[in-house]
């Protein structure tokens, strides 16, 4: 016997937990923290332009990253 629609419908809106490989935020926590280190020592180095624009760039990367972009 052919299943019903309906359990197709249901099964569309709520397919359950999905493992689709997204970890709790560490990698992301790790790559700003290391990013603001490097611009961090870039400033203290001379180079403030540079490490205000790479605080910049990194800043909109990881605000995309956590909007899912």
């Amino acid at each position: 016997m052919p299943e019903d629609d309906f359990g197709l419908w249901e099964r569309e809106l709520d397919p359950g937990p999905q493992d689709d490989g997204t970890s709790s935020g560490l990698g992301m926590v790790v790559v700003a923290g290391l990013t603001a280190s490097g611009c961090t020592a870039m400033i203290a180095l001379g180079e403030v332009p540079l490490g205000a624009a790479g605080l910049v760039v990194s800043s909109i990367i990881l605000l995309l990253w956590r909007v899912g972009m």
